[in-house]
Formats: C-alpha cells, structure tokens, sequence
C-alpha cells in the first residue's frame, strides 16, 4: 500500500503531495462538510471556497441549470466573509484536518488593497499552505479591465502581494482572454509562484416553454466534463510557454483518473476536481484509488515521470 501511495506523490514547488488529487474551489466548501463522507487526510490537497473581505449573500435564484455533460452556476462567491472564516470555519476544520499548511485558500477582491487584505490575515496561518488568488473580479476602484484579462493590472496585483505575503502565491487564470499565455507570463514576472487554470468559463440556458432565462443571473460558469478540452489546451500553452519549473493545477472537467494523466500530460502538476464533487462526492477518493490500476494499465511508474510528457512530441 506504500509503495502504490509513493507512485502518486507529486511537488508543486517545495509542497510535497501525496497524490495530486484536489477538489476545487466552491465545490468543497471548507472541506469539514465532507468528513462525514471520507477521511479528507487523504486528499492530495483542498482548495477552499472563494472568501472575500466582507460576506456576501450571492447571487438571486435558481443559481443551477443543467446542461449536457456539464453544468451552468451562478452562485455569486457566497461566503461569510474572510474573518468569520479564520474564526469559525477554520475552527470546525482544524480539528478534522490534520496536515498542517496543506490547505489552499483561495481569495476574491475587487481591489488591490482587498486582495492584499484578506492574504496578509491568511499569511499569519499555520494551516495555510498555498494562497490560490482568484482573479476574475473587475478592478472596479479604477474602472479598468479585469486582473484576468489586462496583463499589467496583473502584474500590479501579484507585484503588490508578493511585497507583503510570504506563502506561496497561486493565480487562478480564465481561459475567457485573447491569449491565456501572455496573462501566464504576466503572474510569473511579477513573482506569482504557481498557477491554476482555468476558471468556469460562460454560459446560459432559457426554458423550452417560456423563454425565460433559468439561470436569475441570466448567465452563470459553464464547467463540467464538456469544458476538458479547452482546459487542457490552455494547460498545454502555458506549460509551453512559462517553462517547466514553474508549478500549474489543472482544472476543468477532471472526473476520473484517465482525465488526471491526460492532464499530467499536457503539463499540470497536480489537478483540481470541480462539478463533479456535485455530482459524486467520493469522486475524489474513487480517483486516488483508481490511479494506481489506470497507472498499471498505461505503464506509468510513478506520475512524476509523466509530467510534460505530451511537450515530448514537438
């Protein structure tokens, strides 16, 4: 059993995982309503829903329309804000969660100043390992384009967090841009120590009958198994053009342990499972099992020596 286990063992960066099995942000909640299902120990990592400086109440219902082989969601970064966070979430999950400084804490800002805010409390936590920092909010202090789609506000926001932050600093890319790589290069030059990519991209569905939106915001992220093959296309450029050192979590569409490879392949380091929490949520668990028999199928000794594989084909 060991030995399987060290077969799965990936790094990004120092942060050594046991496996490289993620559920993603907003679909795990803060990882303690899942205890009842699986021991989350076993988990390569969490990422925890997106917490913003003050609570929000989200977004009107229905917030969920279901779509072939994937879903649209409109929640609206729902959350109670990132103090109560730190003093009651973290609270409930501390006690079940044993590997300290393995949790990844995502954030949501529509400013520097708040992004910056809401790291430098995580910053001062043992628990946390990784800051994943979701930018697809508008800079709406400035009116300018979104931090994920104008490289140099960007480089302003990394540059701004890397002066005060001492944990390692994730960008959680969108694949809704001209050219994904350019916002890539744009989080490494300023510092950024890894990357996630890609967010939801948009979508929208209206009833057959009445032509009434379902969704109340109209239109929500499109995500699920459909979205894989954009998100490993934008996995493979970037890992193309940032380099092979430089850390990537690949998200999009991962539901099984053949989608893990693949996503190896391209150049992920390790992966987040998103929808299909909502659909499973042993799914995680079932594909930390199950990729040491895929593995076995495939020929793959140990999943560090097929990262970037696909790049071999040039």
């Amino acid at each position: 059993m060991g030995r399987n286990l060290n077969i799965l063992e990936v790094k990004l960066g120092n942060w050594k995982l046991k496996n490289p099995v993620i559920p993603a942000s907003g679909t795990f909640g803060y990882g303690y309503e899942f205890y009842k299902y699986f021991d989350i120990d076993e988990l390569g990592s969490f990422s925890m829903k997106g917490t913003t400086l003050q609570p929000r109440l989200g977004n009107k219902l229905p917030r969920i329309a279901e779509c072939d082989n994937s879903i649209i969601n409109s929640i609206g970064l729902q959350n109670p804000g990132i103090d109560k966070v730190i003093n009651e979430e973290f609270d409930k999950l501390i006690n079940i969660y044993h590997f300290k400084g393995k949790l990844i804490a995502n954030i949501v800002g529509t400013t520097i100043e708040e992004y910056v805010t809401i790291a430098k409390k995580l910053d001062k936590l043992s628990i946390v390992g990784i800051i994943e920092i979701n930018v697809s909010c508008p800079n709406v202090s400035k009116g300018a384009k979104s931090f994920a789609t104008n490289p140099q506000h960007l480089r302003q926001l990394v540059s701004a967090l890397k002066k005060v932050i001492k944990k390692p600093i994730y960008i959680k890319l969108s694949a809704l841009v001209n050219d994904i790589t350019q916002m890539a290069l744009a989080a490494k030059e300023a510092g950024a120590n890894g990357l996630t990519l890609i967010n939801t991209l948009k979508g929208a569905r209206f009833d057959i009958k009445t032509a009434k939106p379902i969704i109340a915001n109209k239109v929500g992220g499109f995500c699920g198994p459909a979205i894989k093959p954009i998100a490993l296309q934008a996995v493979y450029l970037v890992r193309k053009a940032v380099g092979p050192s430089m850390p990537i979590i690949g998200v999009g569409g991962i539901k099984d342990a053949y989608d893990v490879i693949e996503f190896m392949y391209a150049g992920a380091n390790a992966i987040q499972v998103g929808t299909q929490n909502l659909v499973n949520p042993y799914v995680c668990i079932d594909i930390i099992k199950s990729l040491p028999k895929v593995m076995k199928e495939l020929g793959i000794k140990s999943l560090k020596d097929i990262i970037n594989k696909a790049h071999d084909y040039q």
